[in-house]
């Protein structure tokens, strides 16, 4: 799990950075729509798209904006058909990286995401290649002053959670991948609101990189995640403290 506490600081400024160019909207307003679509518009009988709602609130996005991406996803309102995809593929140094892709034309986002893959020093594999070194987990974070660890303890374990840590300033509780909506209902009932859930792939064995491999994967890392078309990006390399200062100093 260091690996995956130690990321959250750089994804953090980076999601800050992303919101302030509006490429956290496109992403959210694609989840609200696909969550839709797939599951109804109606959020009580829909968990992804109470999560996708939860988010983008979160990101301080007009509720016009998530009622109109909702209305797309149901087909009350035209809009764009996206595919969801899974790209796999290995950067420098050996790093392994899968990338969730929404997108309306595959053909384009594959070419895409190959060239970057190439691009940064990295190659774009075959299905399976990556996702075996990862396990698809429930990550619930939550204000570490909202609640204290043995209040939290009793609500998320109780409820099935797996790990319970402090990672920076909030609370993160890790469940598995059929838990995520129990614990956060359990959250909820305790009073709870404002709580980000969602799946994510956490590395099961994080690699430490040097600062030079780790300036590159960084730069992989950041091209994959302003593609348009790409959701989510997890890696299982993490960087030495020594190289985290180095580089949240540069």
């Amino acid at each position: 799990m260091s690996g995956h506490s130690k990321w959250s600081t750089i994804k953090r400024k980076k999601g800050a950075a992303d919101a302030k160019r509006g490429k956290v909207f496109t992403k959210v307003i694609k989840e609200l729509t696909v969550a839709a679509k797939l599951g109804g518009g109606d959020p009580d009988g829909n968990p992804r798209l109470r999560s996708a709602i939860a988010l983008a609130k979160s990101c301080n996005m007009p509720n016009d904006n998530i009622t109109r991406a909702i209305k797309k996803g149901t087909g009350e309102l035209e809009g764009i058909t996206y595919d969801e995809l899974l790209y796999e593929g290995v950067g420098p140094a050996g790093i392994l990286f899968i990338v969730e892709v929404m997108t309306d034309n595959r053909n384009r986002t594959a070419a895409e995401v190959r060239k970057m893959f190439s691009k940064f020093g990295g190659e774009l594999g075959a299905s399976g290649s990556a996702t075996w070194a990862f396990d698809h987990k429930g990550v619930l974070r939550i204000a570490a002053d909202a609640a204290t660890e043995d209040e939290l303890f009793e609500i998320a374990v109780g409820a099935g959670a797996e790990d319970l840590q402090v990672v920076d300033d909030q609370w993160m509780i890790t469940t598995a991948r059929d838990g995520l909506e129990p614990v956060r209902e359990a959250l909820e009932s305790a009073g709870h609101e404002n709580v980000e859930a969602k799946l994510e792939r956490i590395p099961k064995n994080p690699k430490e990189v040097d600062i030079t491999a780790g300036k590159k994967l960084l730069n992989l890392f950041e091209a994959l995640d302003d593609h348009d078309d790409v959701q989510n990006v997890f890696t299982d390399f993490e960087l030495s403290d020594e190289s985290l200062a180095a580089l949240e100093e540069s």
